[in-house]
């Protein structure tokens, strides 16, 4: 609907903010912030901090001590820098504006450089496009259009760009909501641009098995012991409790494409290694599994299982070691709602152009760092972003468009406007 006076100004100026928008994702996909191994934080934060200033923002970092995020095959590296910009708006609440600032590694397949912005038949081509380094543009232009046309605040914008979402053992979201460094509630752009009120998600857990063998010549194996052949029953035994574990299905309201199944739980066997050539008998056989778990399944129970499963697969095993670590873990989300979806939901009608009626309620078997914030005590957390099943998100020549990055900026901005009357 239209507004009058600075609002509709300010909303309309955005689709003219281009040239600006174009320059900031450019300049953030350029920065390597793929997780593993995390390296590329500090720079980020640079980064932001250069774009932000200008702005008016005031800065603090937080860094996770290390002891909190290491795991024990050391596939996260650097320092693990987390930025919370703040804007006094004049506004007498917060409103905490959340982004994981890492991605997954580029991996195989791109038709055009993963570590640049490539434009294409109306698409912004890059890693971190849409997810989500886009949905960071899409902030600092609803914030420009706020200034430039000296729109009031409802809301104080703080940023909060926060490692280790894509992986890892601590998150820096989880690290700044157990050490209070933020209050106020949480609007997280780790959802669509879709018609959706969030219902909620599902935890992940990523275990490593190591099972220890002996190398040897594999024409005279006298004295080897095979890791892979000796990880045999292991993954036999994975992959029952995998069949089992798919059988359990959740309260949580399943997502559209789903037709009315139900959100099940998960497990699956993501990665295999082991082994270098014909000629020699591996010595080591590593297994990565995934492990989906819906909000009513205890974090305790569902670790026990998968021990219980190693341990009785392995039992009598001739391995001379079978070693196991927790090396990521998302926290499970449970019931987001609060009194601030209404004013959302509007705000992603007035952006977006969504009818009343289209919103539907549903969670999902994937996962989100929101569960530590739940956790720490803040239990509503909107939801929205740039997502779309089309955008390749985590495969290759990943995108998203001009089009939804102003229509989540007009969002944002109908949003933390203090003019906007939601319908």
């Amino acid at each position: 609907m239209p507004f009058k006076g600075s609002l509709q100004i300010a909303l309309d100026s955005i689709g003219q903010d281009s040239e600006a928008i174009l320059q900031d994702l450019s300049q953030m996909l350029e920065v390597d912030t793929c997780f593993p191994p995390g390296a590329g934080y500090p720079a980020f934060a640079d980064l932001m901090e250069s774009l932000l200033a200008p702005m008016g923002f005031s800065f603090e970092r937080a860094i996770v001590p290390e002891a909190l995020w290491q795991t024990p095959d050391d596939s996260a590296q650097g320092e693990r820098v987390n930025l919370i910009a703040s804007l006094d708006g004049g506004a007498g609440e917060a409103c905490n504006l959340y982004f994981h600032v890492d991605t997954v590694p580029a991996g195989d397949g791109w038709t055009h450089p993963p570590l640049a912005l490539t434009q294409v038949d109306n698409k912004l081509i890059g890693r971190g496009s849409a997810d989500m380094k886009g949905t960071i543009v899409a902030t600092l232009a609803a914030i420009r259009a706020a200034q430039r046309t000296g729109l009031a605040l409802r809301f104080n914008p703080v940023l909060l760009l926060c490692t280790d979402e894509e992986g890892g053992l601590y998150p820096g979201v989880r690290y700044l909501a157990e050490q209070k460094l933020f209050a106020g509630h949480m609007l997280s752009f780790n959802g669509g641009a879709v018609p959706r009120i969030w219902g909620g998600c599902f935890g992940s857990i990523d275990l490593k098995i190591s099972v220890t063998g002996r190398s040897a010549h594999s024409g005279d194996p006298v004295g080897g012991i095979n890791a892979i052949e000796q990880g045999l029953p292991l993954l036999n035994a994975l992959h029952a409790l995998k069949r089992q574990v798919e059988q359990r299905e959740s309260a949580m309201p399943s997502p559209p494409h789903y037709e009315g199944r139900p959100l099940t739980s998960r497990l699956t066997l993501a990665a295999v290694q082991g082994g270098s050539k014909g000629s020699t008998i591996p010595a080591r056989f590593d297994l990565l599994v995934n492990r989906r778990y819906s909000p009513e399944e205890p974090f305790e129970q569902v670790w026990s299982e998968l021990i219980h499963c190693i341990e009785h697969a392995m039992a009598g095993s001739a391995a001379l070691a079978v070693e196991y670590h927790l090396i990521g873990h998302l926290a499970p989300v449970s019931d987001p709602s609060g009194p601030h979806w209404p004013r959302w939901l509007s705000a992603l009608s007035q952006g977006f152009g969504f009818d009343a009626n289209d919103f539907a309620v549903w969670g999902s078997s994937t996962s989100s760092d929101m569960g530590w914030v739940q956790q720490a005590g803040i239990k509503e957390i909107l939801l929205g972003g740039l997502a779309r099943p089309e955008n390749r998100i985590h495969a290759s020549d990943e995108y998203t468009t001009m089009q939804d990055i102003v229509a989540l900026a007009q969002s944002i901005l109908a949003y933390l406007s203090a003019d906007f009357q939601p319908e």
